[in-house]
């Protein structure tokens, strides 16, 4: 594997075979049944331990994954500290995962009758995560598998292994039992070796809608958590505190060179401020710096690949050619996009109706919020949506009518708490993550019936 900035090989990682798969997903299932039987306290603590061992060697994790996602070095300090919440989060909800009492007695001949609902790990989970967030989004998969009490195999992304494998070390040193937690490198036909295998419960996949739908399809009988794409858009009203709009649209656009799943791509401007927006928004722009992901003051670092890079470099020249027109940016130099604002953008191109997954912001002016609402929901994707206004009531309308799975009010989509449920609807994905959210699809409830008869006489 490369530097994604230098192209310098950076490490060498083996691949498992078929047989190591088979090997590795028996150590998964077997282990499923005595992480079911641990007891809440023992959960919590080896989480916490977790959590205390990622802050300890959080300089080494985030030089780790400059390294080799080219992330930069301020944005990987910063989703370490994330890893740490998450973990820490995750450590909090094994004490605490819900259960319900039911009342049975609402029909004659069940008066004696009660029910006692509990959440019971699935038992083996497939993990399958993605390059542009190697410790957090593992996390997001490790986190809650354990602390409900479930074993989990993680495939983590070709390009980016190392902190996946750092993590599991981590892992076994804090307690987690052998098998509790497998780490397995591996290419796209093992893969879906391990996502047919039926001795894994769940599949918990984040990636691309392409790869997301297919795995699904092979899953046959097997419960499936798919967090998938976006396009994301934000509207922005002329009431709008357009010096706070302008500043979160270009860090939510251009954070780790728009790498990000819920990165603004599209940004929905009303006419009458439409100008003004887009002269603030282009000199928030203009002063990110591009470049080295190793220094601190790095904004925009590189793409993941020069295939990634050429790729976007061809849609803002696709666009272009279509009649779009560059408002700033534009250019490539190795695996470096410039931070690019375009204008006269239609709905077809691709830099608008597909996911661009890169340093690419759409300018679009709007003249009626309900046609600005219809835009946005112009699009096979459904993440997250961002809307600024001091207009509570077209907020609650944006909450009601935009197809997502979360609408940020005077935020931007790219915003996420660790905690909160995120996911999205269409062809972003189905299910939600964020700890509490994923353990629910991670366990399964199962309902005790009573029959509580009186105490008999004399008894």
């Amino acid at each position: 594997m490369h530097d994604p900035f230098t192209g310098k090989v950076l490490a060498e990682v083996s691949q498992a075979g078929p047989d190591d798969a088979d090997a590795a997903a028996q150590s998964t299932a077997d282990a499923a049944s005595m992480m079911g039987t641990l007891p809440s306290h023992a959960r919590y603590h080896f989480l916490q331990k977790i959590a205390v061992s990622l802050y300890d060697r959080r300089d080494e994790f985030a030089r780790l994954m400059t390294a080799e996602s080219g992330k930069p070095i301020t944005d990987a300090k910063r989703e370490v500290s994330r890893a740490v919440q998450t973990f820490t989060i995750a450590a909090e909800e094994a004490r605490r995962i819900p259960g319900d009492v039911i009342p049975l007695d609402w029909t004659p001949g069940s008066d004696s009758h009660l029910g006692i609902l509990r959440r019971f790990p699935v038992g083996s989970v497939l993990g399958i995560t993605p390059f542009n967030f190697p410790l957090n989004l593992v996390a997001h998969k490790v986190a809650p598998a354990l602390a409900a009490g479930n074993s989990i195999l993680i495939k983590p992304a070709p390009q980016t292994p190392l902190t996946a494998l750092l993590l599991g070390e981590v892992a076994l040193e804090a307690g987690v039992p052998p098998g509790g937690l497998n780490i397995l490198p591996c290419d796209n036909a093992v893969a879906e070796q391990l996502v047919v295998d039926s001795r894994f419960k769940l599949l918990s996949f984040t990636g691309s809608a392409a790869v997301g739908w297919k795995l699904k399809a092979l899953c046959g009988k097997k419960k499936v958590v798919l967090e998938l794409g976006g396009n994301a858009g934000v509207i922005i009203e002329p009431d709008a505190d357009l010096e706070l709009a302008t500043q979160r649209c270009a860090v939510g656009g251009f954070g780790y060179a728009g790498q990000t799943c819920i990165s603004v791509q599209r940004i929905f401007v009303h006419q009458s401020v439409a100008d003004l927006f887009t002269t603030k928004l282009l000199l928030q722009v203009a002063r990110l710096k591009s470049g080295d992901p190793n220094d601190s003051a790095t904004v925009v670092g590189p793409l993941i690949d020069q295939a990634a890079a050429h790729r976007v470099e061809d849609w803002v020249a696709e666009a272009v050619s279509q009649g779009a027109r560059v408002l700033l940016g534009g250019k490539r130099m190795g695996s470096v996009v410039d931070a690019t604002v375009l204008g006269n953008v239609t709905p077809a191109m691709k830099v608008s109706c597909r996911e661009v997954f890169g340093p690419v912001v759409t300018v679009t002016p709007y003249r009626e919020f309900r046609e600005a609402i219809e835009a946005l929901n112009r699009s096979d994707y459904g993440l997250q949506a961002g809307i600024f206004t001091r207009d509570v009531d077209k907020i609650f309308y944006a909450f009601r009518r935009l197809e997502v799975g979360a609408v940020l009010a005077n935020e931007i989509p790219t915003f996420r708490a660790d905690h909160m449920p995120y996911g999205g609807v269409k062809d972003s994905g189905i299910g939600r993550e964020g700890v509490a959210a994923a353990m629910e699809d991670m366990t399964e409830p199962r309902l005790l019936v009573m029959n509580l008869r009186p105490p008999s006489a004399g008894g």
